[in-house]
């Protein structure tokens, strides 16, 4: 009977953290799988709105070099996703691709070679042909994929930690605490009094040592999910920058347009004079629809918004469930012990079972976390040995933490910390297993990233050029910071 009572006991205390614990689970799985949805559909429907402008608007003429802005999109669908891509520098493609493109349709009595192109090419930031656009669009575009990405990554570590941490294992010395606060009273003719309320505290905050001990790096990840929530709402937020940016490509080629004459002219001076095209092919000129100025659509002709819903909307369901979520696991027996299935509740103190009797229940409640159940009256817990596996979930909720903060300050982490350290090809996006948003299976071994780090600087001197690159990066991240600002 012993045997069977420690089974339930055991079986109880699981369904109650589980069932506890329900409201943060679902808040995390519902609510990423509204960003991520929003997410993916607002870039869609900016694609589409962007290629059925521009067929309107140029026509042939822009079907014949749609594979630029076709491209552009996969890109940023891919940073979304995951992969390895660095913002700044693939915008720099999108514009200098770009720039090659229409220095040839505006002097078609000219033949150019590839590297002639090439040459056109590097006078991007010189001759600024698409005047201040790429500018401001870069510091938009990458600021808001850059929040939205690590916000959406967040939300998959802040599921799976809680996921994880809500299936608990109770020790031995928790499983007989549990049954003596259950099913002893049944034992002495008392089945209708329940444990008192502090009894209880102490058997789960005994049982749940481990789980306090995640609050602190918890609350810290809900705080700073809540800042990059703030640059979802601001001037950067990814719905804002996205909804309008075909009407800002048009408005920089219209620059390159108007300033056709005085760009050709000093790409002639740096990179040479081209040779003349072929007769047939010189005899034509700019088709006239290239020439045509750029109508938006009305806005009941753009696609309905993403999802069903906007951002703002999501933004303030989420924060309010954040702000909710903060310090759940400390009070999480204090949760379980509110319930009127376990105990007596905290206004019955006398005609209650403190584990002997019906009576008072004299020992004082212990504090929170593992280091302060050395004296726990009810629970046998050895301090000296953590819980592995909440050690890992802490370590996933810092390094996401760091990530956030630096999305916050509009700083891509996978372009920071991350040079070739361990994948040994290329750059590396620095997007790991249990925060990409492609790749559920949370991998919670992943070391510090000053660890790496270390690693890598010890490694050899041959690194050196890689670190070097990460603080020029860094570099312009600050200053993109400060204008930004």
């Amino acid at each position: 009977m012993e045997d069977k009572l420690s089974q339930q006991s055991k079986l109880e205390f699981e369904n109650l953290v589980e069932e506890t614990s329900h409201f943060v689970r679902t808040t995390f799985v519902s609510r990423h799988k509204k960003f991520d949805e929003f997410f993916r559909e607002l870039l869609e429907n900016t694609e589409r709105s962007l290629n059925d402008m521009f067929v309107r608007t140029y026509g042939m003429l822009y079907m014949q070099n749609s594979e630029v802005f076709q491209d552009l999109f996969t890109e940023l669908k891919r940073y979304y996703t995951g992969g390895n891509v660095n913002l700044e520098e693939m915008l720099n493609d999108f514009w200098a691709r770009l720039l090659e493109r229409m220095f040839q349709l505006i002097n078609p009595q000219y033949h150019f070679t590839e590297d002639y192109l090439e040459c056109v090419s590097k006078y991007t930031d010189q001759l600024k042909p698409f005047g201040d656009v790429p500018r401001k669009l870069k510091v938009q575009v990458t600021r808001a994929f850059i929040a939205a990405r690590t916000f959406v990554q967040g939300l998959t570590v802040g599921r799976e930690v809680a996921n994880r941490v809500s299936k608990v294992s109770p020790t031995p010395g928790c499983i007989r605490a549990l049954m003596k606060m259950l099913y002893c009273p049944y034992c002495r003719g008392l089945p209708t009094v329940k444990p008192c309320n502090n009894y209880c505290l102490n058997v789960m905050k005994g049982c749940l040592a481990n789980q306090a001990d995640l609050d602190t790096e918890w609350n810290l990840f809900i705080d700073a999910m809540l800042l990059v929530a703030e640059r979802l709402e601001g001037p950067f937020n990814i719905e804002s920058v996205m909804d309008p940016i075909d009407v800002k490509i048009s408005e920089a080629i219209m620059n390159m347009q108007e300033n056709s004459m005085q760009v050709s002219a000093k790409v002639f001076q740096g990179c040479g004079q081209p040779k003349p095209a072929p007769a047939l092919r010189s005899s034509r000129s700019v088709p006239e629809n290239f020439n045509t100025r750029f109508r938006p659509y009305n806005p009941e002709e753009r696609p309905t918004t993403a999802a069903g819903t906007s951002l703002d909307r999501l933004v303030t369901d989420i924060k309010e469930k954040l702000k909710l979520s903060k310090k759940f696991w400390s009070t999480l027996p204090y949760t379980i012990c509110k319930d009127e299935r376990v105990t007596a509740g905290p206004s019955i103190e006398e005609d209650c079972w403190n584990g002997h009797t019906k009576a008072r229940y004299l020992p004082e409640v212990m504090n929170d976390g593992l280091t302060n159940q050395i004296n726990n009256p009810e629970v046998d817990v050895d301090i000296t040995r953590p819980d592995t596996f909440i050690r890992q979930q802490i370590m996933a909720l810092r390094v996401m933490t760091n990530k956030l903060k630096n999305a916050y300050n509009g700083n891509d982490v996978n372009f920071q910390d991350t040079s070739d350290e361990t994948s040994g090809s290329g750059s590396g996006s620095g997007c790991t297993d249990d925060i990409c948003p492609t790749e559920f299976d949370f991998v919670t071994t992943e070391a510090p990233p000053v660890d790496s780090d270390r690693r890598e600087v010890e490694a050899s001197a041959t690194e050196l050029g890689s670190s070097l690159q990460t603080l020029l990066i860094v570099f312009v991240s600050l200053i993109l910071q400060r204008q930004w600002r």
